[in-house]
């Protein structure tokens, strides 16, 4: 034992000599830093350098550290707020807090924290206070509180359960956690509550009014409705529609539907939602499976009204009448359900092709439809007779003219044997026209101012004109409104509500039936006519064509004598007048073969000659739609040269005019010229007629020009006529124009009081112009 204390005072001697010597080797930092580094590479040392630089840590340190720290902070730090105290790398700290959480299971890595398990017992010591305290308390309240996922929380609570927590999680909502007592009041307020109701409630209406929580509530509901502790049920699921109904409430519900549907025979929509029945159509499925109920868009109807409907439709029919069901109908029902059932009651009866619907409401039998045809009758007739007369070229269907085209061709043995029995048979009736006829019925005053302005304004056609299909609007027997007129005089009990459109269904079997009419009444008149066509015979019309092609001749050479323009304006009005009557007796011919002639073909416009030429073969119409062209040109020489042609086609000759038969027209002209003259008593009459005399007498050429050429037919006469006469010509003249001047509309009251004086001047004139040719020596046949 000495020897031992001896040798421990020795070693403590050597120990304090070796504290109080000098260091005769010191290393300095920099190779200390240098040697842990060359350690560190050749990991033979495991140390981590602290972020200041200033000191090495373990990784062993860095775990008792964090975890001294854990303990510290209550179980619960952020490894961010961590690495910030250890002053280490980021890295580092993340990756010990890992080898920990790995190592220790009370340890868990949640959301960059580290979470002992003493730390989530504290936790739910204080859920467990808040849960007695408030009955019920909510995981996601709970998140926002302490910062934690909601997964997590719900699983680590859900451990606790029955330990450190004493309640319960909702089924139905795992998100809340409640205890025996909260839902033994929850339910006693419920079935209280629930209890006292006595009409349909709105569930979310008693949540937001109470206070429940909204997945407890559904779920005590339905097991109080269910055990029966409750006498109702819930309609409309877990939703915010959702309703409950009680039982008391669905029998008086029950009671007023039977009896309303008993009584009325119909249940409205919006009447059982108005009483709380969310669904009309399925409730009234469910409740009425038996019973035969038609359904609609806005009611059901039961099968007595829809017998009601069925016999007073089959009555209308039956007694060939109408019926209006809208007084056996409820005034709920939309015009679309009213259609709907009265389609049904036509099905069930099988009428539907008996009768129509008007208005809506109004059911009409096709007889009684029929019958309302038969009140026109005497109006169609009238109708088509007058039509007849006044157009009768539209009256013929394509149908008839292809019949009567083949009548024809199948009682002919050959095209030209046809052409020529035909046309002897039913040459065209028309007036036969003398030398100066044409002439003296165009310059009548009236006449003469209306061709004028046609003539104007057709100066500007070039080209034929095409026909007018709007024509054939005008076989159109009655417009709609015509028709309600009608039916207003003769049917006085039918309501006014639907007679329009009873017209409207009227308007095409009248059109049509009218067309029927139109055809009868024309073959009896082509029939009747037959005979008095019969008496004209080719022979009429040979000499009539051949008077009006001499007259053109004899009126194109009159022309020479003005400028060119007066010469157009002469040369147009010839066109419209004389040679286009004699084109529309060609026309007319022809048209006789097709039962399209009219009584005077002067009556057949422009659009009619275009359609009948369309109706005639190709060889026949070529000719006389180049003759039908040279209408709206500006010479007469084409127009003579394509009448040869086209006469010829039609089996006429045109013979050479010679010098009697000219003398005769020239004759003939001044004669008929000088008995209009006579008994003219207008102004303008009177100088046009004057003129045109004065010029054949001094030219011995026959004109036949418009009433705006007179003052240049007057020019024309300078030199050829006495000054004196000359003189009266101009001055009455002026008179004539200031007359028309103060007969125009809109003139002044001063022009107008000088019009007096006009008119006075030439009623004094007047006698002075007309002796100016009645004084002169009449011609005789031989000096003209």
């Amino acid at each position: 034992m000495a020897a031992d204390w001896e040798e421990i005072r020795r070693l403590a001697a050597d120990f304090q000599r070796a504290q109080f010597a000098d260091t005769v080797l010191k290393l300095s930092e920099r190779n200390c830093i240098e040697i842990i580094t060359k350690l560190i590479q050749d990991k033979k040392l495991d140390v981590v350098h602290t972020l200041d630089g200033k000191e090495y840590i373990t990784p062993a340190q860095i775990s008792r550290e964090i975890r001294d720290e854990l303990y510290v902070h209550r179980g619960r730090i952020n490894i961010v707020d961590l690495q910030q105290i250890l002053n280490v790398d980021w890295v580092h700290v993340e990756s010990r807090a890992a080898e920990i959480v790995k190592s220790d299971r009370g340890v868990q890595l949640v959301l960059g924290q580290l979470i002992e398990d003493t730390y989530l017992d504290r936790l739910a010591e204080e859920v467990n206070d808040k849960l007695q305290e408030a009955g019920l308390v909510s995981i996601a309240e709970l998140c926002k509180t302490y910062d934690l996922p909601g997964d997590f929380l719900s699983e680590e609570l859900s451990k606790r359960l029955g330990k450190l927590i004493q309640g319960e999680i909702d089924q139905h909502n795992r998100g809340v956690i409640f205890t025996r007592a909260f839902v033994a009041r929850h339910k006693a307020r419920i079935q209280g509550l629930f209890s006292a109701i006595t009409r349909p409630t709105l569930v979310s209406s008693m949540i937001s009014a109470f206070g429940f929580q909204e997945h407890l509530l559904y779920s005590v509901l339905e097991e109080l409705v269910s055990t029966g502790r409750l006498r109702g049920s819930v309609v409309g699921g877990r939703q915010d529609k959702a309703v409950y109904v009680p039982d008391i409430y669905s029998k008086t519900q029950n009671a007023w539907v039977d009896s309303f549907l008993q009584q009325n025979g119909y249940l409205e929509f919006d009447a059982l939602v108005r009483l709380g029945i969310p669904d009309p159509p399925s409730y009234i499925k469910k409740r009425f499976r038996s019973n035969k109920l038609l359904f609609l868009r806005a009611a059901c109807v039961g099968q007595a009204l829809v017998d009601q409907v069925e016999a007073s439709v089959e009555e209308a029919v039956n007694s060939s009448t109408w019926t209006d069901v809208q007084p056996i109908l409820p005034s709920c029902l939309s015009s679309e359900d009213v259609g709907m059932l009265i389609s049904q009651a036509m099905r069930n009866t099988n009428i539907q092709s008996s009768a129509r619907v008007l208005g809506g409401t109004v059911v009409i039998s096709e007889k009684f439809i029929t019958n309302c045809l038969s009140l026109f009758d005497e109006a169609m007739q009238q109708k088509a007779e007058k039509e007849l007369k006044s157009n009768p070229v539209f009256l013929i269907t394509e149908e008839d003219l292809k019949q009567a085209a083949a009548l024809t061709e199948s009682s002919a043995p050959s095209k030209k044997d046809k052409k020529d029995a035909e046309r002897r048979k039913k040459a065209a009736e028309s007036s036969t026209k003398s030398g100066g006829g044409g002439n003296a019925r165009e310059i009548r005053i009236r006449k003469t101012k209306k061709k004028g302005r046609r003539e104007e304004d057709s100066d500007e056609e070039n080209g034929p004109s095409q026909p007018n299909r709007s024509k054939q609007s005008e076989t159109l027997f009655m417009t709609q409104e015509e028709i309600v007129t009608v039916l207003e005089e003769r049917l006085s009990d039918c309501p006014e509500e639907i007679l329009s459109e009873l017209a409207e269904t009227l308007v095409r079997p009248l059109t049509k039936a009218y067309q029927e009419v139109l055809r009868t009444v024309f073959a009896s008149s082509t029939s009747s006519s037959a005979g008095t066509n019969k008496k004209k015979s080719m022979k009429d019309l040979q000499e009539e064509i051949s008077n009006l092609h001499n007259n053109i001749r004899l009126f194109e050479k009159g022309t020479k004598f003005f400028s060119d323009e007066t010469q157009v304006h002469i040369i147009k009005h010839v066109l419209k007048t004389l040679c286009s009557d004699v084109t529309n007796i060609l026309v007319n011919f022809l048209a006789a073969d097709l039962m399209m002639s009219v009584e005077n073909p002067s009556t057949i416009t422009s659009e009619v000659r275009v359609k009948i030429l369309g109706k005639l073969s190709e060889e026949t119409r070529g000719p006389l739609m180049k003759l039908h062209n040279t209408l709206n040109g500006k010479s007469v020489e084409d127009f003579l040269t394509n009448l040869e042609a086209a006469a010829e086609v039609c089996g006429f000759m045109l013979k050479k005019g010679d010098k009697k038969r000219e003398r005769q027209a020239l004759f003939l002209h001044r004669q008929a010229l000088t008995e209009q003259l006579k008994e003219a008593d207008e102004p303008a009459l009177v100088l046009h007629l004057t003129s045109v005399l004065l010029f054949q007498a001094s030219t011995h050429c026959m004109l036949h020009a418009p009433g705006r050429c007179v003052p240049h037919i007057i020019g024309t006469l300078t030199g050829r006529i006495p000054a004196e006469t000359q003189q009266l010509l101009s001055s009455y003249q002026s008179l004539v124009v200031k007359q028309l001047v103060s007969q125009s509309p809109g003139v002044e009251q001063q022009e107008e009081e000088e019009g007096h004086g006009v008119r006075s001047q030439l009623a004094a004139m007047t006698p002075r112009v007309k002796e100016l040719v009645l004084s002169q020596k009449k011609p005789s046949l031989s000096e003209d």
